[in-house]
């Protein structure tokens, strides 16, 4: 007797990209994605208003900007710009610091195949833009001081435009330009930490590790109490500000060391709580201020003309505009292509492409690079901030122009993503294999089919009286 003959294995289905969320990631993303776009709003009027109050006003802008205050017997009598710019961005990075360590324990990042599509988008979408900048300046006979400046993308001001164009991105979209900023800001903060670290402190670096381990071990011990842990993060920061590494870093070290995984009966995690509480105070608040503070440069046709002939501006709007566009777009393409990957169906390459435009607005890290990048120069600062603005401002443009031309497709696709017709609080796209949700629906349109016989009941009824008109 014959073998029998095996069954042969149907070869593994390609993966889908920017496929359907699950669920609870999709509810963490959109409520994530709310705050972050009512910070965006409250970021674009605090840059406009920077820069009314500096070209109206400028020698009271520069007044308070100037401004000192402050322990200085702690090393920290700081001018207001100077605590925008190190007190107020450590709260962005620690936010920064929560959702990264979020996503490599939860999140996107958490499986390798899942994250090499954003991170190698970012790297592309960090690289391409520093390559644009320093081809530039080299062509130019420019300062290579700013080659980072142009690779930060800004979530928040990406999300403002979003809302004010009314593009309602299908949740995968969401999700990956979520991810992409994410992975973006890890690399900015390494860049920070390894660039723009001058002459160490080793006695200060010292007291800030050790106050970071004591950090460590209280949440590992789940000792609880703010009036805890702020004191101690405040001292931290002082430490670390005075151990030469950006100060920022110790936001970014606090924040990876939240636990952000869910044990059993939690309906959230740590980290999770401690993210919904302060992500508002960063975007409402922290990345605002450091906005009123940063943006506020001079306008005139002058130094506009100059943001286009000198090579350093100029190698910031190109790096914004055509490095991150074709960084992104071309790295998403690449892991596609190497990993067999195929496009969402409801999709095209041109919502990439839009989605790639869109991170090229570059706003508050960018600023924040190019005051560290040309700290002894305040005309060239003033210049490359000029340039991350106008870059961020093109960039912005160019998207609102590819979203608009595919908006009634995210509109159908985000409405089919939220259609509840159930009532049962879970979108009926989740809920196809409930066979509870099959039976409501089926006792839905069984009252639907009673209500339209009573009606052709009625209405037949209507139709057999004499007075009826034939």
């Amino acid at each position: 007797m014959a073998p029998p003959t095996p069954t042969p294995t149907p070869p593994p289905s390609p993966r889908t990209l920017f496929g359907r969320l699950p669920l609870p990631e999709r509810s963490f993303v959109a409520e994530a994605l709310r705050t972050e776009t009512v910070g965006g709003v409250l970021l674009l009027v605090a840059a406009v208003a920077a820069l009314i109050w500096a070209n109206t006003f400028g020698s009271s802008y520069e007044a308070v900007s100037d401004f000192h205050f402050g322990p200085g017997f702690l090393g920290l009598d700081l001018s207001v710009a100077h605590w925008a710019a190190d007190g107020m961005l450590a709260i962005f990075f620690f936010v920064a610091g929560v959702e990264l360590k979020r996503e490599l324990v939860a999140g996107e990042l958490r499986d390798p195949k899942k994250a090499a599509l954003p991170v190698v988008a970012a790297i592309c979408g960090m690289a391409v833009p520093a390559l644009v900048y320093t081809l530039t300046v080299v062509v130019g006979g420019g300062s290579l001081s700013g080659w980072a400046v142009p690779t930060a993308t800004d979530i928040a001001f990406a999300l403002a435009v979003l809302a004010v164009i009314g593009a309602s991105l299908p949740s995968a979209l969401r999700a990956f330009l979520l991810t992409l900023a994410v992975v973006d800001d890890l690399f900015a903060i390494l860049i920070i930490a390894v660039f723009f670290t001058s002459d160490l402190n080793f006695l200060a670096l010292g007291g800030a590790v050790v106050g970071l381990v004591v950090f460590y071990l209280l949440l590992r011990f789940e000792v609880r109490g703010w009036y805890v842990y702020i004191p101690l993060a405040l001292t931290i920061w002082a430490l670390m500000y005075n151990s030469g590494v950006h100060a920022t870093i110790a936001g970014v070290a606090m924040g990876l060391m939240l636990r952000c995984t869910r044990r059993e009966g939690e309906a959230h995690s740590p980290g999770e709580h401690i993210e919904h509480l302060v992500r508002p105070v960063s975007a409402g608040v922290a990345v605002p201020l450091f906005a009123l503070f940063a943006a506020g440069v001079s306008m005139n046709g002058e130094a506009l003309a100059g943001v286009f002939t000198r090579p350093e501006t100029l190698g910031v709007v190109l790096g914004l505009v055509l490095g991150k566009t074709f960084g992104i777009f071309g790295g998403t393409y690449l892991a596609a292509r190497f990993t067999k990957a195929e496009l969402n169906k409801d999709l095209a390459w041109a919502d990439v492409l839009a989605l790639a435009s869109l991170a090229g607005i570059g706003f508050t890290v960018s600023l924040l690079i190019g005051e560290l990048a040309f700290a002894d120069d305040a005309e060239m600062t003033n210049e490359i901030k000029a340039a991350v603005l106008i870059g961020s401002l093109t960039a912005a443009l160019l998207a609102c122009v590819l979203l608009r031309m595919r908006v009634r497709q995210y509109r159908a696709l985000f409405d089919a993503e939220e259609l509840d017709e159930d009532g049962s609080g879970v979108p009926d796209i989740y809920e196809q294999d409930d066979p509870g949700y099959h039976l409501r629906m089926a006792a839905i349109h069984e009252e639907k089919a009673a209500e339209h016989r009573r009606r052709a009941e009625q209405a037949g009824a209507a139709g057999n009286r004499p007075e009826s008109p034939a």
